[in-house]
């Protein structure tokens, strides 16, 4: 499933970089490493990419910026890796449109079950050609795209992930930990902050167009669509 997947390291650090390479390598993948945030940005311009391993402080374009700057017109799976270990730089980065983070430290195994995460959600809808509609939203499987009320929404792989699968079942609850693994199809490896920022983001997003609610919290439980 990973075989011949093109993966862009971006990471000063050439000891890492190097260990992140040899894991890749091992695995089949095709690694292509920057080391710097503006090396970084200019390869995603010249070239195509299955997915982003993102350092967040480098030289030149930091990672919170190059971030910024491919979520304008590309959803490419991003995992960042980072020393920083605060919550709060964590919420960050996935509000701005990361799809997963790992700390640094990391364990190889763990870091190839993220990727491989990441890389099953372009097969995920491979066998689902029906849009999906609820309401105001219509959910294209085949091409990957969400409107509502005939506007168009961009979103994150993790985020049209998650409402692909409120949409297949609308009104019925799913916690956090059903929403991981019905979504990527694999053993739950995040934590509760990531799917609450994912729903909060795809909420932010559904505001921008209308004042309805779509998504509801069901405390104790998860989230549903309404």
């Amino acid at each position: 499933m990973v075989d011949g997947k093109k993966v862009l390291i971006i990471e000063d650090d050439l000891e890492i970089s190097k260990l992140l390479s040899v894991i890749l390598k091992k695995s089949g993948m095709l690694p292509v490493l920057a080391y710097s945030g503006t090396e970084g940005l200019l390869q995603l311009q010249n070239n195509t990419y299955d997915l982003i391993l993102l350092d967040l402080m480098l030289p030149g374009i930091s990672g919170e910026e190059l971030i910024d700057q491919v979520r304008k017109d590309s959803m490419i799976p991003i995992i960042v890796i980072s020393a920083k270990v605060d919550i709060a730089d964590k919420i960050h980065v996935l509000k701005i449109g990361a799809d997963d983070y790992i700390t640094k430290p990391f364990h190889q195994d763990e870091v190839l079950a993220r990727i491989e995460v990441q890389l099953r959600k372009s097969n995920v809808h491979s066998s689902q050609t029906t849009e999906k509609v609820w309401r105001g939203l219509k959910v294209n499987p085949e091409k990957l795209t969400v409107s509502l009320d005939n506007k168009e929404l961009q979103l994150t792989n993790a985020e049209f992930d998650i409402l692909f699968l409120f949409v297949s079942h609308p009104e019925r609850a799913f916690s956090k930990r059903e929403i991981y693994e019905r979504t990527w199809k694999g053993t739950y490896l995040g934590d509760d902050n990531t799917i609450s920022v994912h729903v909060s983001n795809l909420r932010r997003k559904i505001a921008t167009v209308t004042s309805d609610e779509y998504i509801k919290t069901i405390w104790g439980v998860g989230f549903k669509l309404v």
